[in-house]
């Protein structure tokens, strides 16, 4: 069975810029360490991907927060997970679902068997719709949420897309690890 680690906008803006906080801030020296322990071959990335003209966006009219522009220093991964991923296969989404991520894992479950770990920013935004996403295509693929590398947007928040994954039969780990 192959595993797959799947690092979920560990971007700067969602741990020391427009949208970040002490919790993801806490969590890159774990990220770092669990990205080293896959072969890059087995690492997906997403980058939340934005344009100038974010704030005239559904999101940007609701979140009028401009966050991960496109080729801002925001937008970049942050250099310690960047220089961890090395060649890590990387998918930009303009929402808070990586539809490309999506398909390339339906078709790669097609030819092999997988395990799927997920870690990365924010557990109750991008995390938790990939995570349920991957679990609606994928629904027999096992699916595990490493809840000490993940952080959300508030610690409550974390917690209840915890508790949200975990009735959708996502296997939460490591949750007592957290600082929440």
């Amino acid at each position: 069975m192959r595993s797959i680690l799947i690092v979920i906008d560990m971007q700067n803006d969602f741990i020391d810029g427009a949208l970040g906080t002490k919790e993801a801030e806490a969590i890159i020296e774990g990220a770092v360490k669990k990205i080293r322990s896959y072969a890059p071959e087995d690492i997906f990335v997403t980058m939340d991907t934005h344009t100038e003209d974010y704030e005239e966006t559904q999101e940007g009219r609701i979140l009028p927060v401009p966050h991960c522009v496109k080729g801002t220093h925001g937008w970049q991964i942050r250099k310690e997970i960047k220089e961890a991923l090395r060649e890590a296969r990387i998918f930009e989404k303009p929402s808070f679902g990586a539809g490309a991520l999506i398909r390339e894992l339906e078709e790669t479950a097609k030819k092999e068997k997988l395990a799927i770990e997920m870690i990365g920013l924010c557990t109750d935004i991008c995390v938790v719709v990939n995570a349920l996403a991957i679990k609606t295509y994928l629904p027999e693929v096992p699916l595990r949420v490493d809840a000490s590398l993940c952080a959300g947007t508030t610690p409550q928040m974390h917690r209840a897309a915890l508790m949200t994954m975990r009735s959708c039969q996502i296997l939460i780990e490591n949750e007592e690890g957290t600082e929440y």
